[in-house]
């Protein structure tokens, strides 16, 4: 779906002493998504399809970064365990999920808490949203977003 909200420019730190700001990576496509946490079964399998489609984002010239409220520590161990080739930005105070609108009321085991909802954002090599897909569900988004990644630089 194609949103028509306004993400305006930020700065944040990423894995690999990274800092990542959307103006800095103008003339590139940009896919970021958010995921609750690192090392957990949706999350890792998330991670590991990203990384598996890697080359075929980076032939349709968009890169690629995930991001949690995970430290950076936690984010370099998690990211060298599974090889992602591309960068995870630490969100610990929640400033890119608000931006982002991807923290939620979310229900489990019966108890209620705020956390991150599975969201992803496309944005073309303008820095503009072009696309987004809330609540995820793991199977098969992957795909999805990279049709849309290559659909984008088509035109």
């Amino acid at each position: 779906m194609t949103e028509s909200i306004q993400i305006q420019d930020f700065t944040a730190r990423a894995t690999g002493g990274q800092e990542v700001s959307l103006a800095g990576l103008r003339g590139q496509q940009v896919v970021i998504y958010f995921y609750p946490k690192d090392n957990t079964p949706g999350c890792t399998t998330e991670g590991q399809e990203f990384r598996d489609a890697f080359p075929l984002f980076a032939a349709a010239n968009t890169v690629i970064f995930g991001v949690s409220r995970d430290s950076l520590r936690t984010h370099e161990n998690f990211k060298a365990k599974h090889g992602f080739p591309f960068e995870l930005i630490s969100d610990p105070d929640e400033e890119l999920c608000r931006l982002f609108d991807v923290i939620k009321l979310k229900k489990l085991y019966g108890k209620e808490h705020m956390g991150i909802e599975r969201s992803t954002f496309l944005f073309d090599a303008e820095g503009q949203l072009q696309r987004s897909w809330r609540k995820v569900k793991v199977d098969g988004h992957i795909a999805e977003v990279l049709a849309a990644a290559q659909e984008l630089q088509q035109k």
